[in-house]
């Protein structure tokens, strides 16, 4: 069955309690005890957990310092008001319809503008063979 057909219902994340760490000997159990309990110390030592729990408990917001941001000059824009206009219109561009001669069927209602008579001619003899 492929993934993307299967429903909500199926997830690819277990959510079943865990069982008790199993340990292959004795030995390293003692050891994985003794671990844990120094760690344990050195968090109680150095006051990481009352570190942990005002970290929760502030809702501060992280504010950048202000080395990290470029500082960029502001520029006002331009009043449209006080300035009539900069650039002056450009002349239109009109088509004055000497330039094509027609337009042909090329293939397939492909329509194509001819621009001189040996075009004509050369897209008459291209759809004929």
């Amino acid at each position: 069955m492929s993934m993307h057909l299967v429903g909500p219902y199926m997830s690819t994340t277990n959510t079943k309690k865990r069982k008790n760490q199993k340990f292959r000997s004795a030995e390293h159990k003692a050891k994985y005890l003794a671990q844990k309990e120094e760690w344990e110390n050195l968090l109680k030592k150095y006051e990481i957990d009352k570190l942990r729990k005002n970290k929760v408990q502030s809702k501060t917001t992280w504010k950048p310092t202000p080395s990290l941001h470029r500082e960029t000059p502001h520029y006002p824009s331009l009043n449209s008001k006080d300035v009539c206009g900069v650039a002056t219109k450009p002349a239109q561009k009109v088509y004055t319809g000497t330039l094509i001669k027609g337009i042909a069927t090329m293939h397939k209602s492909n329509a194509v503008p001819v621009l001189n008579d040996e075009q004509a001619i050369e897209i008459s003899r291209m759809r004929r063979g």
